[in-house]
């Protein structure tokens, strides 16, 4: 795992949406925006409720139990192209199961972050954990 430096830490704080990518075991990218909370070398995202068809996995999930790996770009656009900045995080990505402490812990993170979350039942739901290997960044961050 890798720590996060504490202008890229900053920055991931301050961004409000991700973007996951996540491949299937024949290579085919899926790429999806989200929401995430950032811990210790680690980004935390949940499976939060929105309407999807029942009994259906959701491809990022199916992904990640193939191959376990994902990447997570986060972007600030600006129309002053001086201010655009992106950080680029890949690395393993694991299903938290739910009532582990660290799922616990990524639930609590995600709530402070985003008020929505106070009113999903994200308990019952697993959390994915991208254990970030890899850290590329570009352009502006401050």
């Amino acid at each position: 795992m890798t720590e996060f430096a504490p202008e890229i830490r900053a920055f991931l704080e301050r961004q409000r949406v991700g973007h996951l990518a996540t491949v299937d075991r024949t290579g085919a990218p899926h790429v999806v925006p989200v929401c995430y909370a950032v811990g210790e070398g680690t980004i935390y995202l949940p499976l939060d409720e929105k309407p999807k068809r029942p009994g259906r996995v959701l491809r990022r999930v199916r992904n990640i139990q193939e191959t376990g790996r994902a990447a997570l770009v986060v972007d600030r656009y600006d129309e002053d192209w001086s201010r655009l900045g992106w950080v680029l995080l890949r690395g393993k990505a694991e299903l938290l199961p739910s009532g582990s402490p660290e799922h616990q812990q990524a639930i609590a993170a995600l709530r402070q972050r985003y008020r929505q979350y106070a009113a999903m039942r994200l308990e019952t739901q697993p959390v994915i954990a991208l254990r970030v290997g890899r850290v590329t960044w570009w352009g502006r961050l401050d």
